[in-house]
């Protein structure tokens, strides 16, 4: 068993698109219309193209607990999902620098690093270094 696919909603697929590969560097992998507006937009790291796929997911849009979920998690400043870095401060800096906005500056929290912040599109986003 392994992990192949992983979905994270946004509210905006094309915002989200332009977020992750412009910012994040992931690669987009698949994109296909599923109707309604709605595609099937998968990413991937771009340093592991390879690896588990993102997919950015509309439910927000077309299911309204979804909505609702995604919503009390970023009132709550809780992160829908986390990334592994090998460097918080530097993927920090880096980020910070593109204008991504932070709510958790790099912060060491026993054996890891972790900052959090905004993806744009009704997400925060955890940074994660095991020191």
């Amino acid at each position: 068993m392994k992990i192949k696919l992983v979905s994270i909603p946004v509210d905006n697929q094309e915002k989200a698109l332009e977020f992750y590969t412009e910012k994040l560097n992931f690669v987009k992998k698949i994109d296909i219309p599923v109707g309604d507006g709605n595609r099937w937009l998968t990413l991937v790291s771009g340093e592991e193209q390879d690896g588990p796929e993102l997919l950015l997911e509309p439910s927000p849009k077309d299911f309204a607990p979804a909505k609702i979920y995604q919503k009390a998690l970023f009132d709550a400043g809780l992160p829908y999902t986390q990334f592994d870095v090998s460097d918080v401060e530097k993927e920090y800096e880096r980020l910070a620098a593109l204008g991504v906005e932070f709510s958790v500056k790099p912060t060491e929290m026993g054996t890891a690093k972790l900052a959090v912040f905004n993806d744009t599109c009704g997400n925060h986003i955890q940074l994660v270094e095991i020191l």
